[in-house]
């Protein structure tokens, strides 16, 4: 826990910071592994206030308990507001539990495993089981989204499994974290999805892509038309979103500082 005067220090320098953004703690996965606090003090220090964990296990945040790993952040002034984790039918109650205990709003379903998915009769009972853990997250004061890779849009019996996803759910117990990546690197369009399901997409992760390469690159570096698609937040329903970066070609500190910077200076950032 960081003193008092240590706290208003870090706070008192972030006064100039008015634009919440996240990170996606899943970015800087091997600094959090080997300094967790001094990770999490060079996130403060950049810039963002907002952050999103990918490191939840047996009842525990990155080896912490949810209340040891809310006071880290809280003296910080991170705010935590969701967390991913795998689950199943068997234990999401109590990852909500925990997840609750730490203070997020949101419990992100992150990946769905290759025999889960493997039929459009899969992905309907996906929907169901989806609209299960989101009653759940409701019982336990929390909501429930479902964050995408791009094996949602390759078609089966020409349909797109993703929109089966977005049908079967119910919109008042299921949301979805949009990956801005990976939907383009699928052959879609974030903005079609916005005008075919407006207020679905209560999150966003805000990744750019290598015009050359495809890969991915720092937010500002790609060619992801991040003007265009932040014109359509109110459209999409989004209240959150997080830099993510899978991998870096630099050190990933360099790496989120540079995102950072681009969306705190971009105009089209609120």
């Amino acid at each position: 826990m960081l003193a008092a005067s240590g706290l208003l220090a870090y706070r008192s320098s972030f006064a100039n910071i008015a634009k919440p953004i996240g990170l996606q703690l899943y970015t800087i996965r091997k600094e959090m592994q080997t300094d967790l606090l001094g990770s999490l003090k060079k996130v403060a220090e950049i810039g963002y206030t907002q952050v999103e964990m990918a490191g939840y296990n047996n009842g525990q945040f990155y080896g912490k308990s949810p209340m040891e790993f809310k006071q880290i952040c809280d003296d910080l002034g991170l705010r935590i507001i969701s967390s991913h984790s795998g689950m199943n039918v068997d234990n999401v109650a109590k990852i909500a539990e925990d997840s609750k205990a730490v203070g997020v709003e949101y419990l992100v379903l992150p990946f769905l495993g290759g025999n889960e998915r493997k039929t459009l009769d899969d992905y309907k009972m996906l929907g169901e089981k989806f609209n299960t853990y989101g009653t759940v997250c409701k019982n336990a004061g929390l909501k429930f989204a479902y964050h995408n890779h791009d094996f949602e849009f390759t078609l089966i019996d020409n349909q797109v499994p993703y929109d089966l996803l977005l049908q079967n759910t119910d919109p008042t117990l299921v949301s979805f974290e949009v990956d801005l990546y990976w939907i383009i690197k699928a052959g879609y369009k974030p903005l079609d999805y916005f005008a075919k399901y407006p207020g679905r997409f209560s999150m966003w992760h805000v990744k750019d892509r290598d015009a050359a390469s495809g890969k991915f690159t720092e937010v500002g570096k790609g060619n992801v038309d991040f003007k265009g698609i932040f014109a359509k937040k109110a459209e999409s329903g989004m209240e959150y979103f997080f830099v993510e970066l899978d991998m870096s070609v630099i050190p990933a500190m360099d790496s989120i500082k540079i995102s950072f910077d681009y969306l705190n200076q971009a105009d089209f950032v609120r």
